[in-house]
């Protein structure tokens, strides 16, 4: 790995309204391209919109989606990648060449390749499918990159297939924070005047960002994904109106020991930048036990337990 700017970027996005959302990304692109910057995230289906998919029928579902590679928004993100010289990636709905729907995170380079990784744990709509490959690459800027979309990150291993396959960045696209879990002590929902009254009192949405249902669910287990397998994560998210719920944002960036690089508790669109010095990944302590693992006792991880149910069940039931 070279060293690498990278940033993360939240952002509210417009329900269903494509063109708007991609000029916001464009103007992101153009910030990030005048600091440099080399590796960009935007967050999960921010092109298309991502929780008022669940309330879409199927006809109203394929109007939204794109082919990909081929679709308007990823030759989009390609020019773009090329104009500016990065490496970008951003999410939507594809319509796949076997008619089925998926929730897609794209990756342009800047020598025009594409890169496509299809959430591994949909659950927003029952209309649309699971992708069922890991997504490792190697980048123009000297990185080899994984991609892992939101409920992707919560199953540790996920995680440590991508790092196994060489991963040294993973982008980490979500839409999260204030959601309506069932569990007792993981996020809950944000009150929406909270964020329309947020120019008049941002400290109350702030804090809201911080605490247990943005930030502070965030800290129990994002910083040990970086940690535990060695790699620098670029966390994009959400923020504000995201169909019935509020996003709580906090884009960051995390070193290879889990530290916080950069991170914004803004109740606002922002972008967060750092530099990963590769240096930080010699012997660090994740990469250390990647090499001590015992594969020949994990076996169980590969069995079922008839436990197993599908990510719809798993976030719903």
């Amino acid at each position: 790995m070279q060293d690498l700017r990278a940033a993360a970027v939240q952002m509210e996005h417009a329900d269903g309204d494509k063109q708007a959302n991609l000029a916001k990304i464009r103007r992101f692109v153009e910030a990030a391209a005048a600091q440099r910057v080399q590796l960009l995230a935007f967050p999960e289906c921010c092109i298309t919109g991502y929780w008022f998919l669940k309330n879409l029928d199927r006809p109203q579902l394929e109007a939204l989606a794109e082919p990909v590679p081929d679709g308007p928004s990823t030759r989009q993100l390609v020019e773009w990648a090329q104009e500016f010289q990065l490496t970008l990636g951003a999410g939507l709905v594809e319509l796949g060449g076997d008619g089925r729907l998926y929730n897609t995170y794209v990756v342009a380079t800047s020598d025009a390749q594409v890169h496509r990784h299809r959430k591994l744990h949909t659950f927003v709509s029952r209309l649309m499918d699971s992708g069922s490959e890991f997504t490792v690459f190697d980048t123009p800027q000297g990185c080899r990159v994984g991609v892992l979309v939101c409920y992707d990150n919560n199953l540790v291993e996920n995680v440590r297939i991508t790092a196994l396959a060489g991963a040294e960045v993973l982008l980490a696209p979500h839409q999260t924070g204030g959601c309506d879990s069932r569990s007792p002590y993981a996020m809950g929902l944000v009150d929406p005047a909270l964020w329309h009254n947020r120019h008049a009192d941002p400290a109350a949405i702030e804090a809201e960002f911080r605490g247990d249902k943005g930030r502070g669910w965030l800290m129990r287990w994002l910083p040990a994904r970086a940690h535990d397998n060695g790699m620098f994560l670029v966390f994009a998210n959400g923020v504000g109106t995201d169909g019935d719920e509020i996003r709580t944002g906090g884009a960051m960036i995390l070193d290879p020991y889990g530290r916080i690089l950069t991170e914004t508790s803004q109740p606002a669109d922002a972008m967060v930048v750092a530099d990963l010095a590769a240096r930080l990944r010699d012997n660090c302590t994740g990469a250390r036990w990647l090499r001590a693992r015992r594969p020949d006792l994990y076996g169980p991880l590969t069995q079922p337990t008839g436990r197993e149910v599908d990510a719809h069940t798993a976030r719903f039931s």
